[in-house]
């Protein structure tokens, strides 16, 4: 290594001593999915970015997603994917892919690449210890003005009830990494699909974390021109919700980032996850790398 490189490895290692002292000892949930769970280069920046913060003493917790693995196992077994409002209609068979994908298969593949990359992973569904405790989610839709809403049936999707936190204290606090895959767990012991982006807004919430991270496909929340909009509060968020230029599948992604601030998680950030070290940028350097909602 020259000298100059070096001086700037220096640099960059100064700049981040701050960020480090700040985030000491405090929790932080990513929740992982989209193109940085296929990128073979962008897993392994991930899995990087992982082990660094567990190693100068920040407790990452990782929720994961899955939905495009999923798909590929119900078509490999020639079973359709069924969807209402972004949500996968999940019957009973389909409920074993997701746990089969999900709690086996994905899971099991990030806990091995942190593990790889120099971490003490474990990988828990839901289900381990009444980690995620769940609810059945209906979808009610207005019918006809002369009757009642019609109520949807998207099978075994659910909803978080409550999580059950002191089993991922006591992985903390036993310098583990936790990878949990959002399968949650009725009172009747019934499996419900859940929401990656919901699981880790609440599994925030229920940690006190000092922050959350979503990573997504996109820079973050885009004004009307694509640039990118950040140091929201609920105020700015319903203003941007009116005039359209928050819409969509940002909806759901902003209000469980919002939720979860409400719910006492210090501030919560979108941020792209297509950019290598993403998690990096966002906690260690003055750059961030997302939309910032406090």
């Amino acid at each position: 290594m020259s000298i100059t490189k070096a001086q700037k490895t220096a640099e960059i290692l100064t700049e981040a001593l701050p960020y480090i002292q700040k985030y000491s000892g405090k929790t932080i949930v990513i929740k992982y999915g989209g193109n940085a769970m296929i990128d073979e280069d962008l897993k392994q920046s991930f899995a990087q970015d992982i082990v660094l913060l567990k190693q100068v003493g920040i407790n990452p917790v990782v929720v994961h997603g899955g939905g495009p693995q999923i798909g590929n196992m119900l078509k490999q077994i020639g079973k359709e994917s069924h969807f209402i409002d972004g949500m996968r209609v999940t019957d009973s068979e389909t409920m074993d892919i997701v746990q089969m994908v999900l709690g086996g298969l994905v899971n099991q593949q990030i806990v091995t690449m942190i593990n790889q990359a120099g971490g003490r992973a474990i990988g828990l569904t839901g289900k381990d210890g009444n980690l995620v405790q769940g609810k059945k989610l209906s979808i009610k839709k207005q019918a006809a003005d002369s009757f009642p809403p019609e109520i949807i049936d998207l099978g075994h999707v659910g909803e978080v009830d409550k999580i059950n936190a002191g089993v991922v204290k006591m992985l903390d606090a036993d310098k583990y990494i936790p990878v949990i895959a959002p399968i949650g767990v009725g009172q009747d012991g019934t499996t419900y699909n859940i929401n990656a982006d919901l699981v880790a807004g609440k599994v925030a919430s229920a940690l006190c974390a000092e922050k959350l991270i979503l990573l997504t496909n996109t820079p973050g929340v885009l004004d009307k021109k694509g640039d990118l909009l950040t140091g929201l509060d609920k105020d700015k968020i319903n203003v941007l919700k009116a005039e359209g230029t928050i819409a969509g599948g940002m909806i759901p992604k902003i209000q469980c980032a919002l939720d979860a601030v409400n719910d006492g998680v210090n501030n919560s950030v979108i941020s792209d996850g297509r950019t290598p070290h993403a998690v990096l940028l966002e906690l260690l350097t003055d750059r961030g790398a997302g939309t910032l909602i406090y």
